[in-house]
């Protein structure tokens, strides 16, 4: 400790301790709080990519269902299958792929919403230097 320390009254270095403290806890809550709104914004992210996966795989399936579905089906008839049977496969077919698509942006938008992606981790890092410190100090 250093000598202008020591020949300080142990009531002023107590109320130097507070202030700090004080101070420093104020600062780990604005930390804490920034930290938060920047996951809540990746949140966010990954809660828009599953909505427009959502959209775009509902958009799809309609659209290819009434216009690759009738494609494939006289593609199958054309090649000698019953025109019923061919409806029923190219429905079969079209659906399949554009639900696989539909999958694939889904899992993106939850793999985003993971937990560990919203661990503070630098909050935690901080607070625990602090409570060293601190620690230190007493």
């Amino acid at each position: 400790m250093s000598e202008a320390n020591e020949s300080r009254p142990l009531a002023e270095l107590l109320g130097g301790l507070a202030t700090d403290i004080s101070t420093l806890f104020r600062k780990e809550v604005q930390l804490a709080k920034t930290e938060a709104s920047e996951k809540l914004s990746e949140t966010m992210g990954g809660v828009a990519a599953i909505a427009v996966g959502g959209v775009l795989a509902l958009s799809a399936l309609g659209i290819f269902l009434s216009a690759i579905v009738s494609l494939l089906a006289a593609f199958l008839v054309n090649q000698g299958m019953d025109p019923t049977l061919a409806n029923a496969v190219s429905a079969f077919v079209v659906t399949a792929i554009v639900g696989i698509a539909g999958w694939m942006s889904i899992s993106r938008g939850l793999d985003a919403l993971k937990a560990n992606n919203l661990n503070m981790n630098r909050t935690t890092a901080s607070l625990g230097r602090d409570a060293n410190i601190v620690k230190e100090r007493l």
